[in-house]
């Protein structure tokens, strides 16, 4: 029983790692073509990414000014929302009983609610205020959904902290500040950076609150060009080296993370 149970569990993992990378694996393998359609392979060839760097494909302005765009905003927002988030969940670790209890709900709602709902609430705050949309509206927008997935990183590096190492610090004649910077951000710094990352792969995703805060400017993101270009009846060929890119880059930040914590892990044992 127990060896048919372990069977299932290790084929169930793989069909679902099947079905979560074989997209990946499919534009990585066709952006390798310069087919224009995706599913038909006409031989290997690296034009698209030559396109793709020296800017000869149609409307690369318009998509070098999306990347552009995508990543300026989501580096602010990610840097914003790790210094808020940690300074929320360094609060809320401090609050005891309902009040605790009351913020760390409140901390959960915005990761649940559905991101269009979100988006409006965004577009309709901004209007009443008064607050012209472009630049500003979406990255204020971006902290807004990114900053609880900060809190909810940092959080557990509080908990298996020594809470009386802060005190001691201040006893030692620390300033409050001095204590936060050279005690509280070092011991925190693993669950600051997942934050930072997660957030940072949260707003580049991010489609529809970007797509109601922008306004009329003609800001584009990665995600909205996208939807842009699918409107029009088929995606730019160029799209399918610039995925394959972003994917790999993802994927070597989090080997080099999750390496650097195993030999962590590995010092301390």
């Amino acid at each position: 029983m127990r060896t048919s149970t372990k069977v299932f569990a290790k084929v169930y993992l793989w069909v679902l790692l099947l079905v979560l990378y074989a997209p990946i694996a499919f534009i990585v393998v066709f952006s390798f073509t310069e087919a224009k359609s995706l599913g038909n392979w006409t031989g290997f060839s690296t034009a698209l990414y030559q396109n793709l760097f020296n800017g000869s494909m149609q409307n690369s302005s318009g998509l070098l000014a999306a990347v552009k765009n995508t990543l300026l905003i989501a580096l602010a927002a990610s840097v914003v929302a790790t210094i808020l988030g940690t300074i929320a969940a360094i609060g809320i670790y401090h609050l005891h009983g309902r009040k605790k209890n009351v913020m760390t709900f409140l901390n959960n709602i915005p990761m649940i609610n559905p991101d269009i709902i979100t988006g409006v609430s965004l577009f309709l705050l901004f209007v009443f205020l008064g607050i012209s949309q472009g630049y500003m509206t979406v990255i204020l927008a971006h902290i807004t959904f990114c900053t609880p997935y900060v809190v909810l990183n940092v959080m557990p590096k509080l908990q298996q902290m020594n809470p009386n190492i802060y005190e001691a610090a201040l006893d030692l004649g620390a300033t409050p500040a001095q204590a936060l910077r050279k005690v509280l951000v070092p011991a925190l710094r693993p669950g600051m950076i997942s934050g930072f990352i997660l957030s940072f792969t949260m707003s580049l995703d991010d489609f529809a609150v970007t797509f109601f805060t922008r306004g009329t400017i003609g800001l584009d993101t990665l995600s909205t060009y996208i939807y842009a270009d699918a409107r029009k009846g088929g995606l730019t060929p160029e799209l399918k080296p610039l995925m394959s890119i972003i994917f790999l880059i993802i994927l070597i930040v989090l080997l080099v993370i999750n390496i650097r914590q195993s030999k962590q892990q590995s010092d301390k044992h």
